[in-house]
């Protein structure tokens, strides 16, 4: 086994491959780093040149956008349809009117006075947002704008983890924070935990992806209290359900992480939605409740989900 850490997104990314190979690290280090800037350049908030930030700063208009973001904006519509909603790439305004408008390194620094001092967007609606793939455009109407967080990072670990098997010929798993995907023949243990470093329980993962989306991690303080990124599309505010966090098993991160995160919104529901899908979900007590066929528990040491 071959392993490599790094800090990117506001999350640890963990790229490791099924051999022992000298040089193979920094070749694999490479393909994934320059996958997530390339990423970034579609769907980086934080930065106004990416396609999401012009999409959403032009909103009532279409404008030309890269052909990944065409793809990356049609995977969170898709999502969104299969979620019944739940999982909305249009909640991009309410988040901000949530206060996390800055990377959340620096706005764990600050107090948001949020959101008093801020007009309500309009509902989120991804039934909304147009696309044209023949011109190559994306809009959204004017009050609403876009965040891909709850697809595209779990989209990059999938892509990332199939690019190193496929170039490299070796099996490789890449975690980017919650998010984890592999390929190959193999099987990999994968720590499964509320926070990075916490306690939880071990997994054998064998293919596919899987994913956790957690109200505990992303937090910041504004004066009506805490606020946390994770938004309840019918309310337009985070996200205060019985369920504070869901981990799921499935044939791909990216639809781990569609799951995890709906049941967030699912809240008290997300259990007989997912009694068929193997998940984890723990309560606002921190009871823990497992669905479908979650695999028995293993003592701890592995990748981070």
């Amino acid at each position: 086994m071959s392993a490599l850490q790094w800090r990117d997104w506001s999350c640890t990314v963990r790229v490791v491959l099924g051999d022992g190979r000298p040089g193979t690290a920094g070749t694999a280090e490479h393909l994934v780093r320059s996958l997530m800037d390339d990423v970034a350049r579609s769907v980086d908030r934080f930065t106004s040149t990416s396609d999401v930030s012009r999409v959403n700063a032009a909103a009532g208009r279409l404008i030309p956008v890269r052909p990944l973001t065409l793809d990356l904006v049609e995977l969170a519509l898709r999502a969104a349809r299969d979620t019944d909603g739940a999982c909305d790439p249009t909640v991009g305004r309410h988040v901000e009117a949530a206060g996390y408008d800055v990377d959340i390194a620096a706005l764990r620094t600050d107090i948001r006075a949020v959101p008093l001092a801020r007009e309500r967007p309009r509902s989120a609606d991804w039934r909304a947002v147009r696309i044209d793939q023949r011109l190559g455009l994306v809009g959204v109407p004017a009050g609403l704008g876009l965040d891909l967080g709850a697809t595209a990072k779990a989209w990059t670990a999938d892509e990332a983890a199939a690019r190193l098997e496929r170039e490299l010929g070796v099996p490789a798993l890449v975690g980017l924070g919650g998010d984890v995907a592999v390929a190959g023949d193999a099987e990999w243990p994968v720590l499964v935990s509320e926070r990075e470093g916490g306690p939880g329980e071990v997994v054998t993962l064998h293919r596919g992806g899987l994913a956790t989306s957690s109200t505990l991690v992303r937090r910041w303080r504004t004066v009506e209290g805490e606020r946390h990124h994770v938004i309840d599309p019918r309310t337009g505010r985070p996200s205060a359900g019985a369920v504070r966090t869901a981990s799921v098993l499935a044939e791909s991160c990216l639809a781990a992480n569609v799951l995890s995160t709906a049941a967030l919104v699912w809240g008290s529901d997300a259990r007989e939605r997912l009694r068929t899908q193997a998940a984890r979900l723990v309560d606002a007590d921190g009871r823990v409740v497992r669905t479908g066929a979650w695999p028995s528990a293993r003592p701890e040491g592995g990748a981070v989900a």
